[in-house]
């Protein structure tokens, strides 16, 4: 099959939109080619170009189509726009069922004609995040575009980029590229992909990113075990240091040793964001005195005068991070609230300075829950955005928490407190840990609930297309939390309270209508006086004085929410969606969610449960009939009018089964409440196939029966939801 080859050679593309654009430029060129390619193209992508491999045919035969025009008697300005629009003439129509239809025969479709029409309409319409203008032409692209490789069987196709009347842009395509800027200037000629990537590696240029990013990572770490070191972890930033050189050149350079006391997430911070190092540490854990760099040149003198001048850089930016690291310590974390009183946090949610106080007061609430100290917890929760003043977290924003749990280590807090502070935003992404400290796991929730609870409030809820406010993050940090901690916390009492405050603390007549009237009559701001009583202690703040809201509604839909992350999260563990379903029900006990979810997952793979399942959506479907009838059918079962053995069987087995699993689900022994109920296949079996329900003379006691039945087995979990 003949080998499409397209390159794209600009200036410096942004590292963070490589990898996109080359996602995008398969896409596009797959339909854009749809009648010739063959299979999905593969793409490439590095600092100065995108591009794509394909199979291509050289040509094909398009089926006739037929595209429905106006009605029959429409106005002659409908019929004349559908024909200019397909290039067509009035005798070229058919009538067809009251409208006119074009009939499209079909065409012979080559490679290289598509190539000329589709290749410049798709990279006019290319979508970067971002793009300019240069020239005089009004082309964009996200850095000046230099150059187009288009082969097709080994044979350059000369698309010219120009369209129209913009003739200013007069790239044409052609069979040439160009090596490292450095090493090889220059353009030349390749003849097929192979040969293409072939010659630019002769020309320094490592063409697979991947290849690139391997290169990186096994020679960063060779030099560091070479010295007895190891390097960070840091796949984020190997992804972008591969985007920003052809042919990486690992060196090492030091660190003054007067940086060394540092805190080792600044100096490594600083490396990352600044200067984009690899920072190394000793076996122990322990930052080392060295950092990693790559270069984009293999230099004459092996790199110590790039080593040297990166030296020279670090110690400017560590010398920064020092300054802010002493002039914040010489202030404690209370002195930075009040500049948190002038933060905004969201403009229907208040300030920063409003959230902490709601994030202490739920923290302390909490804390019994979690096995926490409430003062201890609080007094976390009231320092942990503390750090957002600082001067630190202005400079690296990524530092925030973590500064705070160095400040308060510094100022001699409590050391529960401090960590609690530094992993109140954890867990950041799936492979970050959740707080395992009981005051961490208090604040940690206090802080996602209050996120949470605030903006579903305001109607900022997540959609399919967008979170601006991370909240799937947060439900997922919550939900993970519950889980990894095993937590027994009911939500709905939590969101209350992360709705409402503690309502029992309230003066009865201080509601929010009547401090609005009393603040109208002393003519003062209805927020001063709501805080002038908050300061004596006389009406705490919650967040229904922000702004009105439906609370009950409020709780149920985060609630719901969190819930739908545990489902999303045993779906990806392999938890069948329908048993998913049946545990959760109208429960939020996570922890009691999660066992139940288990003993189920049990209980229908066995042929028992099967079975058993199968005899409840019988029961279930007769009683579903007959009580449209007559029913509900939920009164006792009268024993002394079961007069066939199978039905006394039943019965008899359903009172044990009951007092089984009633006195598992007391001790949350799903299992064991499963396994009592399994018992009841062999004498639901036998009722079924000899009793017969609306025998005239029975039917009432047998349909009881069975409603017996579907409650008992209704009390473990919504077996409604279990599919066949």
């Amino acid at each position: 099959m003949p080998e499409l080859l397209i390159e794209l050679l600009t200036e410096e593309i942004p590292a963070r939109m490589q990898a996109r654009a080359a996602e995008d430029l398969c896409r596009l060129a797959a339909g854009a080619f749809a009648p010739l390619i063959q299979g999905p193209p593969r793409g490439f992508h590095g600092p100065r170009r995108i591009g794509l491999v394909a199979e291509m045919a050289l040509s094909a035969e398009t089926p006739a189509r037929e595209e429905r025009g106006p009605r029959i008697g429409a106005p002659e300005q409908a019929l004349a726009g559908f024909l200019r629009k397909h290039e067509a003439r009035r005798e070229m129509l058919v009538e067809r069922n009251g409208f006119l239809v074009l009939v499209k025969p079909g065409e012979t479709v080559t490679a290289e004609a598509l190539l000329h029409r589709a290749l410049p309409e798709l990279l006019w319409s290319f979508p970067w995040p971002k793009s300019m203008r240069w020239g005089l032409s009004h082309f964009t692209w996200v850095r000046p575009l230099q150059r187009i490789l288009c082969l097709l069987d080994g044979r350059p196709v000369p698309v010219a980029l120009a369209r129209g009347e913009d003739a200013a842009h007069g790239i044409v395509a052609g069979a040439e590229t160009e090596g490292h800027r450095v090493h090889a200037p220059g353009s030349f000629a390749v003849a097929s992909a192979a040969d293409h990537a072939a010659r630019l590696r002769e020309r320094f240029v490592i063409l697979d990113a991947a290849e690139r990013a391997a290169m990186i990572r096994e020679g960063v770490a060779r030099l560091a075990a070479a010295e007895g070191l190891e390097v960070v972890p840091d796949e984020g930033l190997l992804a972008e240091v591969a985007g920003l050189v052809e042919w990486p050149v690992p060196l090492l350079g030091s660190i003054d040793d007067a940086f060394m006391d540092l805190p080792a997430e600044v100096m490594r911070t600083s490396m990352r964001v600044n200067q984009r190092y690899f920072a190394l540490r000793r076996p122990d854990g322990r930052p080392a005195n060295r950092f990693a760099l790559v270069a984009n040149i293999a230099a004459a003198d092996g790199g110590r005068a790039l080593v040297a001048g990166n030296e020279r850089v670090l110690r400017a930016r560590l010398s920064d991070a020092r300054f802010f690291w002493d002039q914040d310590r010489k202030h404690r974390l209370e002195e930075f609230l009040p500049k948190l009183d002038g933060v905004t946090f969201h403009a229907k949610l208040g300030t920063q300075g409003q959230r902490v106080e709601r994030i202490a007061r739920l923290a302390g609430y909490l804390a019994p829950m979690v096995g926490a100290d409430p003062a201890l917890a609080e007094r976390a929760a009231r320092l942990c955005k503390a750090d957002l003043a600082s001067g630190m977290v202005g400079e690296f924003p990524e530092l925030q928490g973590i500064m705070g749990g160095h400040y308060a280590r510094h100022q001699g807090e409590d050391p529960r407190v401090a960590e609690a502070i530094a992993q109140h935003y954890r867990p950041l992404g799936p492979n970050d840990d959740v707080p395992r400290e009981p005051v961490a796991v208090a604040v940690a929730l206090a802080d996602k609930l209050d996120q949470l609870a605030g903006f579903f409030a305001v109607g900022e809820k997540p959609t399919g297309s967008g979170d601006p406010y991370a909240l799937r993050r947060a439900g997922i940090g919550v939900v993970r939390i519950i889980r990894e901690n095993g937590l027994r916390l009911p939500l709905a009492p939590v969101l209350t309270h992360a709705l409402l405050g503690d309502v029992s603390a309230r003066p009865v007549d201080l509601t929010h209508s009547l401090l609005a009237s009393i603040a109208a009559t002393l003519m003062l701001p209805l927020v001063k006086l709501e805080a002038a009583l908050e300061a004596a202690g006389a009406a705490p703040r919650p967040l229904e004085a922000e702004f009105p809201f439906d609370a009950a509604e409020i709780n149920r839909e985060v609630r719901g929410f969190l819930l739908d992350r545990l489902r999303v999260q045993l779906r990806a563990e392999g938890l069948r969606h329908d048993v998913v379903a049946a545990a959760t029900g109208e429960d939020d006990d996570i922890t009691r969610i999660l066992a139940r979810a288990e003993a189920l997952k049990s209980l229908v793979e066995s042929d028992t449960g099967a079975n058993l399942l199968s005899a409840w959506k019988r029961a279930q479907n007769i009683l579903r009939a007959e009580e449209k009838k007559d029913g509900p059918h939920d009164g006792p079962v009268e024993e002394a009018a079961l007069a066939a053995p199978e039905e006394q069987a039943l019965n008899a087995a359903l009172a044990k089964a009951e007092a089984e699993s009633r006195a598992c689900l007391a001790r949350e022994d799903f299992a064991g409440a499963m396994a009592a109920l399994a018992a009841l296949r062999a004498p639901t079996d036998a009722f079924f196939e000899k009793i017969l329900v609306n025998d005239p003379a029975f039917r009432k006691n047998r349909l009881r029966l069975l409603s017996r039945l579907r409650a008992a087995m209704d009390a473990v979990a919504d077996l409604s939801k279990i599919e066949a």
